[in-house]
């Protein structure tokens, strides 16, 4: 039983130093004595992660790393002090851990301060150059989640090991300066998203497949907004734009409601599922360097309805077609992918939907900013259950009885052709269907 409860305190204690050290970190973006220290970090490196010389890098050790680490061991202190006050059997050898935890980030400053040559390979692994092996990560911190920090945007992705802190502050993602496309942005819900990520900083472009005119109102005046329109089954023709789109929201779609007719079930199909399937794989074509790996991202809209019904039969079918076809496309996806699992809100394909589509982008985009990969909005309770259990069982399904696609991480820079190859999709594409 000892030690069960030292092993629990032991965890504790290395949680708790790094919430310390993140604290820190972000204290010190927002207190100028520390930035003074912290500055130094940020001096170091090129936009590929090497130093710009050994001096620069050497100086920041001493400059914020040490000092950051000798909080972590204050924190520790008081940590201790108190775990001891509640249990001094256990907290004794568990906190233990958690010194010889924070011990190796004062040794790994030390080292690196002196400049032995072994240093930054062994100790500074957020930090090591060459190509991203894989997208940013949800709870233990990679080198794309921290390269964020240092060139995306320095006033978020504070967290140096756990990403806790970042999720609870919503800085785990920033929109601030992203260019992001939303489809379907004549409807209700492309409104009120476009409105909440215009309000996040976020530069947006409407893309609609409707030639109806629309106006996005923002605080009760009119946004002057970039549209663009699409046909659907042409996706391919927007590979251009999207090469400068850093996060796609796809979120058209139709509700045949009641009808079962073929031709319903072709447009069903041809809007809710490979329209989108080729508008995300078009996406996926324009991440080719750690850039676009750190910074692309795509946004789903599948639906309540991949594990709730409905009640329109072929909107459920088509929209659990697509939550399949994003689920399978995430295990070897180059970047970010999210789902919108939004419950009944009230717009023109729903009009006796209960929930408001602005209360709903706002919850979308506050949730985005806190890293969830699977957005779940709404008023009833089982989805949150039956969701993640679905999608986790289906990912194991299709992890285990499907192979790898052609084109995964790590990525080399595209040569010239390869480049211009990349410009155009290869997926063929069906008759196009009118929404």
């Amino acid at each position: 039983m000892v030690w069960a409860l030292a092993l629990v305190w032991a965890i504790g204690s290395m949680v708790w130093v790094e919430l310390v050290r993140d604290l820190y970190h972000a204290l010190a973006h927002v207190w100028e004595p520390l930035y003074r220290l912290h500055g130094w970090h940020h001096r170091v490196f090129k936009k590929d992660l090497t130093p710009f010389n050994d001096q620069i890098y050497r100086d920041a050790q001493w400059y914020n790393d040490l000092p950051e680490s000798g909080v972590m061991l204050l924190g520790l202190s008081l940590f201790w002090l108190g775990a001891r006050a509640i249990d001094p059997v256990a907290a004794t050898g568990g906190c233990a851990v958690g010194l010889a935890y924070t011990l190796i980030y004062v040794f790994g400053a030390v080292v690196r301060g002196l400049g032995l040559p072994w240093a930054h390979d062994l100790t500074d692994l957020t930090h090591q150059p060459g190509p991203f092996e894989a997208p940013p990560s949800r709870w233990l911190v990679n080198r794309t989640y921290h390269w964020r920090h240092h060139f995306d945007n320095q006033d978020a992705y504070f967290c140096g090991v756990l990403s806790l802190l970042d999720r609870w502050m919503g800085t785990a993602l920033s929109l601030k300066n992203k260019t992001v496309a939303v489809t379907g942005a004549s409807g209700t819900l492309g409104r009120a998203l476009i409105a909440q990520l215009h309000r996040s900083g976020a530069k947006v472009i409407a893309l609609t497949s409707s030639d109806r005119d629309f106006t996005v109102m923002l605080d009760g005046e009119p946004l002057d907004l970039r549209t663009e329109i699409w046909t659907i089954g042409d996706e391919a023709k927007l590979a251009s734009l999207l090469e400068k789109v850093d996060i796609l929201v796809i979120n058209h779609g139709m509700n045949a409601h009641a009808d079962r007719s073929i031709a319903a079930i072709e447009a069903s199909y041809s809007v809710n599922a490979f329209s989108a399937l080729r508008l995300m794989e078009t996406f996926l074509q324009t991440v080719r360097t750690n850039r676009d790996i750190a910074r692309k991202e795509v946004w789903v809209n599948t639906s309540e309805a991949e594990v709730l019904p409905a009640f329109s039969p072929l909107y459920e079918l088509s929209k659990r077609a697509l939550g399949d076809f994003v689920t399978l496309r995430r295990l070897d996806a180059p970047c970010v992918i999210r789902k919108l699992i939004l419950g009944p809100f009230k717009s023109d394909l729903n009009p006796v939907g209960v929930m408001s589509a602005d209360r709903v982008a706002r919850r979308i985009v506050r949730l985005a900013k806190g890293d969830a990969r699977n957005i779940i909005v709404t008023i009833d309770p089982l989805t949150f259950v039956l969701h993640p259990l679905k999608e986790f069982a289906v990912s194991i399904y299709f992890r285990w009885f499907s192979q790898p696609s052609a084109r995964t991480l790590p990525f080399s820079e595209p040569s010239e052709d390869e480049a211009a190859t990349l410009q155009t999709s290869n997926v063929t594409n069906p008759p196009a269907a009118k929404p």
